[in-house]
């Protein structure tokens, strides 16, 4: 089963320097009927203005995650890291015990789009931690973060795996999904058929009960992130 998330019928949220689009409940948008997938809780779909961003604030007992598809991060965080972030990167950031810092768009001119992703850890307090790297943007469908770092990807504190799905027009992947394994597929740009439901840009489809993926572009380039992820509790 699909079930898709229509990129227009999400929560909005507007703060003058930020515009964005909550695929679940987050802030103070709230519906019931949307309150993350599995350990998947939070896909924001960011737009900061130029020059601005967000202050120092704290997390603790969540792994979050930030792919910037436009613009640069200027991050900055209580455990020494202070660097940036382009378009095409990904960061992970483990909060463990806690962790605090700020994230802000590094230019003063240009804007800065991002998709900023919060999973619940199956591992709790601990020391927090800091992971950033860029995969390249190969075609196909390959992992950038797993439960153990596999193959140089980045270390999640959850039995989860993320994926980043590049394709160019008419080209398919396909992806096998384990016993009672939950999908969720949050499409950035191009037009994708996920066994043949039509996703556009924005959308997302979570999928469960469903042994194998095909993701097909739709007569243009895709790009796309692929969770995948334990069974409901």
């Amino acid at each position: 089963m699909i079930t898709v998330r229509k990129a227009n019928e999400r929560g909005r949220g507007h703060y003058g320097w930020l515009n964005t689009h909550y695929s679940f409940s987050f802030a103070k948008y709230y519906d019931p009927r949307y309150m993350g997938v599995s350990a998947l809780r939070v896909i924001n779909d960011d737009i900061i203005d130029a020059g601005a961003g967000f202050d120092t604030h704290g997390h603790r007992d969540m792994e979050i995650i930030t792919y910037v598809t436009s613009g640069t991060i200027a991050h900055k965080d209580s455990v020494g890291n202070v660097t940036t972030l382009p378009a095409g990167e990904f960061q992970l950031m483990s909060a463990g015990r806690g962790i605090r810092h700020s994230e802000y768009n590094a230019s003063d001119t240009e804007g800065l789009t991002l998709l900023q992703i919060w999973i619940e850890p199956n591992q709790f307090g601990g020391e927090p931690g800091y992971q950033q790297k860029a995969f390249g943007m190969r075609e196909g469908l390959h992992e950038v973060i797993t439960p153990d770092g596999r193959d140089g990807t980045l270390k999640i504190k959850q039995d989860a795996r993320l994926l980043h799905l590049l394709l160019q027009a008419n080209q398919t992947a396909e992806m096998n999904l384990g016993p009672q394994r939950v999908a969720y597929v949050q499409l950035i740009k191009g037009r994708l058929k996920l066994n043949g439901v039509a996703l556009e840009p924005g959308d997302g489809g979570a999928v469960q009960q469903v042994d194998q993926l095909v993701f097909a572009s739709d007569g243009e380039a895709v790009e796309a992130i692929v969770f995948d992820l334990p069974p409901h509790s």
